[in-house]
């Protein structure tokens, strides 16, 4: 997956891939203490986009606000790094890894005493589920393991340690002949699979479940939920059993890394006529122009690197 010719963003310097390093006895070895976000950039006709960077960010500092971590740089700051990055590595498309992580300094469950530490990773990476996932779709089951009830994590922040539970439910998965594994929440209500949220259709409307059910606020199925509005598919945010799953003519995840990908069954059981529907292929299509920067309307998602001569002109103008 990577290549050791990268550069990294490390505390405010590019730095090559084999010095992106920490100490073993860093708090976040031991207790998972960090904030991450997966953010694309995609290939246009003017050159590269980063989609929705800013509500990432936004998402970013939420979470590090939920953990009370002080991020010792601003947005501007990491803004700027995650164009560096696609400029130094030359990458025309990439997947984007901003982490904040607790650093060295005591080891303890209070994590106060450690300083924050930030790095910013870039490189290309293809389809999450594998080549084939996007256009054929992907067997799943629903996992044994659960979604953290309310009162338990913070499900709106995206953090390092949140993903062990993820790591049960993908390797649970992938053990018994699946591509990935769906989670239920504490009340037995469908959730969202490891690392994306989920969307059925039933009777022609799309469905997925609300914030209440333990899940990460994705930015991808925000943005579902917009496309959807725009091209008139009726949807809905609502509490969805497990059966749903089986009862739903499609199914389909959605997320930085999987992007749109169709499910074709779910605990063998076959999706619709197991194979990608008409509504996930019309979303999935929409989406795909989006990024590429084939749609006007939504062009506001996609931000590209201003060049060092605008922002000097900017510097002077201010």
């Amino acid at each position: 997956m990577f290549d050791s010719n990268l550069k990294v963003w490390y505390n405010g310097k590019i730095v090559p891939w084999s010095d992106a390093t920490l100490h073993a006895a860093s708090h976040v070895v031991h207790y998972g203490s960090s904030i991450f976000e997966g953010i694309r950039a995609y290939t246009t006709s003017d050159g590269p986009a980063i989609f929705r960077l800013q509500d990432h960010l936004d998402r970013f500092y939420t979470g590090a606000k939920i953990y009370g971590m002080e991020i010792p740089f601003g947005s501007e700051v990491l803004r700027e790094a995650c164009f560096e990055l696609l400029r130094v590595n030359d990458l025309s498309s990439a997947y984007i890894r901003p982490v904040v992580f607790r650093g060295l300094k005591a080891l303890g469950i209070d994590p106060t005493a450690c300083p924050v530490e930030a790095f910013v990773l870039a490189w290309e990476w293809g389809p999450y589920l594998g080549e084939t996932a996007l256009q054929d779709g992907v067997d799943v089951c629903v996992s044994s393991w659960r979604r953290m009830a309310p009162d338990t994590l913070p499900a709106m922040a995206k953090a390092g340690g949140h993903y062990t539970n993820s790591q049960l439910m993908k390797m649970e998965a992938l053990t018994n002949g699946y591509h990935e594994g769906i989670a239920l929440d504490s009340s037995g209500l469908i959730s969202e699979g490891p690392g994306q949220n989920i969307f059925v259709v039933y009777r022609d409307t799309l469905l997925t479940p609300p914030m209440s059910a333990a899940i990460l606020p994705g930015l991808t199925r925000d943005s579902i939920l917009q496309l959807a509005e725009h091209l008139r598919i009726p949807y809905r945010l609502e509490n969805l059993p497990r059966e749903m799953l089986y009862a739903a003519r499609e199914v389909f995840f959605a997320g930085t890394a999987v992007e749109i990908t169709p499910i074709r069954s779910v605990d063998r059981k076959p999706v619709g006529d197991g194979k990608p529907g008409p509504i996930t292929r019309k979303l999935q299509n929409m989406f795909f122009d989006v990024v590429h920067g084939r749609v006007a309307e939504f062009s506001g998602w996609l931000e590209r690197p201003v060049s060092h001569g605008a922002r000097l002109e900017a510097a002077a103008a201010s």
